[in-house]
């Protein structure tokens, strides 16, 4: 389970460059209705409708036949980009844990550091340059249980935080 920060449209790309092994992300159905882009993100993704409870269940089905397929999973567990960009990293929800304990997979936490500074979800903000990714320790599923996931989520959270603090000053949730 590849988790990061969400603070810009590079995470995408940014993600699918550093991971060495091939995945599918899990992301919201809202973005299909984005022109040309949701073309090609529903063909990639496996989609769900977080206000559905039968389509976040059908989500671990699709995620166990892409494992099956020797394909890890992506999700960015803030859920979407925080609209205040003050905000270094928002709450996690706990999809992505919940799934990787149920599959017994490992989380892998991953840091983008440069992203919003290169592309964020302003108009006409940001600029070139270096985008840095840190690649974490893999957190281990295979022992823990369901009560286990607020933990996992809160330490995967704190991990990425930590790091990016070192290269901003946080806002504090």
């Amino acid at each position: 389970m590849l988790v990061a920060n969400h603070t810009s449209m590079l995470d995408i790309m940014l993600m699918l460059h550093i991971s060495k092994n091939p995945f599918v992300f899990v992301g919201k159905k809202e973005l299909v209705k984005i022109p040309i882009f949701g073309f090609f993100y529903k063909r990639v993704c496996i989609m769900v409708d977080r206000e559905d409870t039968k389509s976040r269940t059908g989500v671990y089905r699709r995620a166990q036949r892409r494992l099956n397929q020797g394909l890890s999973i992506c999700i960015f567990p803030e859920g979407g980009v925080p609209d205040d960009e003050s905000i270094i990293l928002d709450h996690f929800k706990d999809g992505a844990f919940k799934m990787a304990i149920a599959h017994k997979i490992p989380v892998v936490p991953m840091s983008f550091l440069d992203n919003k500074k290169r592309f964020s979800f302003t108009f006409f903000s940001g600029g070139p340059g270096i985008a840095r990714a840190t690649v974490h320790k893999f957190f281990k599923t295979h022992k823990l249980k369901e009560e286990d996931k607020v933990e996992l989520r809160e330490k995967v959270r704190s991990i990425i935080y930590q790091e990016l603090q070192g290269v901003s000053s946080p806002k504090p949730l």
